[in-house]
């Protein structure tokens, strides 16, 4: 049985995203039910009761509690990482401020079904994956996580941590034969770190940075398993920078306090509050010298 929640302020949208949820089921002879609301507050009242759900599509443009607020509350206050989360919007100009809350996909409307089908599909895969646990002993006991549940593993000497969202766990073992049993959504990031790439929002050339905001020392060597040259690795700093550029620009362009002139000159000198201080020439020299 899976559980499939819709939270939109448009009855129709709802309406219509269900009927869609149910012609899936009815296609892939599965149980399914599905919840909806109207409104973020509602819906974090129905999670904080700890009623079960597996797959979310949530509205951005609510009308008090915004869809990026209740996805920070459930991953945040109710640390809830096994939900997957599909935004859904008018607007396609969300995409950076999400990667925070971990979303599963991002769906602008008008929606399709092809679209709520691949999207289905992938979240029965996740869902599936995410509920195999791993094993480990300490003392005399075995104790079992769920793998969807832990960020990353670290080496401490004769000792491993096992890091979740919940809190942390720890046994004796070396992380280079436990590298041999976990799954390929883990990455050696470090000699001392595995990290769950499925927790993984930004790689950059010396550190990682989870969703939670925990940054993480990656080494040379594990870079390139991410990116296959170093001309590969520039260019994708060179995108994440302006791709952050033209979310800003887009924001200008919504902004309807602003009159014509007003958005051109914000335009003109548009840069993201993290980058003004960069000088976008010393990428260059990056290039040059590494």
């Amino acid at each position: 049985m899976y559980y499939v929640g819709i939270c939109d302020d448009g009855e129709n949208t709802c309406s219509e995203l269900e009927s869609m949820v149910f012609f899936y089921a009815e296609q892939k002879s599965m149980e399914l039910k599905t919840a909806v609301w109207y409104t973020g507050e509602s819906l974090c009242g129905y999670l904080k009761k700890g009623e079960p759900l597996d797959v979310l599509f949530l509205d951005i443009e609510l009308w008090q509690m915004t869809g990026i607020e209740a996805g920070a509350y459930i991953r945040n206050r109710l640390e809830d990482r096994r939900l997957q989360i599909v935004y859904i919007s008018g607007k396609a100009s969300y995409a950076q401020s999400l990667f925070k809350t971990q979303p599963l996909d991002f769906l602008v409307k008008p929606i399709r079904q092809q679209q709520v089908d691949e999207v289905l599909d992938l979240a029965v895969k996740l869902l599936g994956k995410n509920e195999t646990k791993f094993a480990y002993q300490s003392g005399r006991d075995y104790y079992y996580i769920p793998y969807g549940e832990i960020l990353y593993f670290i080496s401490e000497g004769r000792k491993i941590r096992i890091v979740t969202a919940q809190g942390e766990k720890e046994f004796y073992g070396k992380i280079r034969e436990l590298e041999k049993t976990l799954p390929k959504d883990f990455l050696k990031i470090h000699q001392s770190y595995l990290v769950h790439t499925l927790f993984v929002a930004r790689y950059a050339y010396e550190e990682v940075e989870l969703t939670d905001g925990t940054i993480l020392s990656i080494s040379k060597k594990t870079i390139y398993t991410v990116f296959k040259d170093k001309e590969e690795l520039f260019l994708a700093m060179v995108d994440y920078l302006f791709d952050n550029i033209k979310v800003s620009e887009r924001q200008v362009m919504e902004d309807q306090g602003l009159g014509t002139l007003e958005k051109l000159r914000r335009l003109l000198g548009v840069l993201p509050e993290t980058y003004q201080e960069i000088d976008f020439r010393q990428l260059y020299l990056l290039k040059d010298k590494y």
